[in-house]
């Protein structure tokens, strides 16, 4: 039987830092909630707004899939592998921390906010290779439709990561319905709304809210008027 966990936005943890503000899907940092320890292979979902000329400083991680997500603005990246580059929104960013990587990721703009999603996965390896990527969405791809924006495969659509997980993006500008059918058995799905309103197992979600759904090998979704998705299809790790 279906069995799904709605987190609605203004249950997430909270965090204002002046420079940053970050709200938490899951427990990170300050928050903790031990019922919100993550979602099957997802660990992390940070909603994050950066000010103006500020940032992250440079900090290391390991053993953990990173997916950055700009929704507004740019950020500029720096790591210990030497990469230096700028994402903005309709870039996808992966690093593979594995054996271990610092970074350090910045807001240039002197003048405007950066919104993003960070996103962490647990691996299915510990110890691989670091590794950097980034790709471009082109606006197309995803309009009234999903586009597939990560996978486990390197020769597939869109980046990877060392995990059984697919991750998919859909702008939708007029109403619609479709069946989401799970890549792989045993599976779950985790699906951010980062705006417009859908409605999921007889569920209504709204900007911001998240929904996961397990122990089914298919679902719909319904999208009344127009709404912007972040689907995450991820193993249960039961």
């Amino acid at each position: 039987m279906t069995q799904t966990i709605l987190h609605k936005a203004d249950t997430r943890g909270y965090a204002n830092h002046g420079w940053l503000q970050s709200y938490h899907s899951f427990s990170f940092a300050d928050y903790y909630n031990p019922k919100r320890m993550g979602f099957g292979a997802l660990r992390v979902i940070n909603d994050d707004t950066i000010a103006p000329g500020m940032g992250f400083g440079t900090h290391p991680h390991a053993n953990m899939e990173i997916i950055t997500i700009p929704l507004k603005g740019d950020l500029e990246h720096r790591d210990s592998m030497g990469n230096g580059t700028i994402i903005k929104s309709g870039d996808i960013q992966v690093m593979s921390a594995g054996t271990g990587i610092q970074h350090s990721e910045y807001n240039p703009n002197r003048d405007e906010q950066t919104r993003l999603l960070q996103i962490w996965a647990l691996p299915n390896k510990q110890g691989v290779t670091t590794r950097y990527e980034q790709i471009t969405l082109k606006p197309e791809d995803s309009h009234n439709k999903l586009t597939q924006i990560l996978s486990p495969n390197s020769s597939d659509a869109g980046t990877w990561i060392h995990q059984d997980a697919w991750f998919y993006m859909g702008n939708f500008e007029t109403p619609y319905t479709m069946e989401y059918i799970l890549k792989k058995s045993g599976n779950g799905v985790y699906i951010f709304i980062i705006s417009g309103d859908i409605e999921v197992e007889g569920i209504s979600l709204h900007p911001s809210d998240g929904i996961g759904i397990w122990d089914t090998e298919k679902f719909a979704i319904e999208i009344p008027f127009s709404a912007k998705i972040l689907i995450m299809e991820v193993p249960m790790l039961t």
